[in-house]
């Protein structure tokens, strides 16, 4: 059985004034490296194989917190990024409001589209599952795309929830089937 754990990077300032982040560069606030840092004494007492990142920074900055801890070299993919925001990125709810009113969602506005998220979230995991059969990862990204992912693996799965920052959601793959162990947990943040 190969496992995957998807995690959440830690919060940032845009994330805190609630600003569409979108595949913007935004680096982890002090919080955020908190976050990662307490997710790192979580994993610390299990073997992990490989970590991967979003080469964005507020993932990749958290994956080499992991590392750190973890004695792990991260690898970056461009398809683990966030969902592409279009024009919003950078935005707030109100500001998206007043620049586009109340039907803004209805707009393409440049936005990625589900499907799109989907496609590169389940193109990356096809790929290490091949090349990483039985071993144990961890894949830092963003919210969109993983839930996108998840759903697009395994249908039956609710993913309109808010994912946590630095949450795990733990994937097994068997060889022909996707199951889901543990979904948005960030129980470690607790602690704090």
């Amino acid at each position: 059985m190969t496992q995957i754990v998807l995690i959440r990077h830690g919060i940032t300032d845009w994330n805190t004034e609630r600003r569409a982040q979108g595949q913007s560069d935004i680096p982890l606030n002090e919080e955020g490296r908190q976050q990662a840092r307490a997710l790192a004494s979580r994993l610390k007492s299990e073997k992990w194989d490989l970590i991967f990142s979003s080469d964005l920074s507020r993932a990749k900055e958290t994956a080499d917190i992991l590392a750190k801890t973890l004695g792990l070299d991260v690898q970056t993919d461009h398809r683990l990024r966030e969902m592409h925001k279009g024009e919003t990125e950078g935005t707030t709810l109100e500001e998206r409001i007043n620049r586009w009113g109340s039907k803004w969602e209805s707009l393409s506005l440049g936005i990625e589209d589900d499907k799109s998220i989907t496609r590169r979230g389940t193109s990356f995991l096809s790929e290490i599952m091949k090349t990483y059969k039985g071993k144990r990862i961890l894949v830092v990204s963003h919210g969109a795309l993983i839930g996108n992912t998840i759903k697009g693996l395994i249908p039956s799965t609710n993913i309109d929830v808010f994912f946590h920052n630095t949450s795990m959601t733990t994937i097994n793959y068997n060889g022909s089937d996707w199951n889901c162990e543990l979904f948005n947990c960030a129980k470690h943040l607790s602690s704090e």
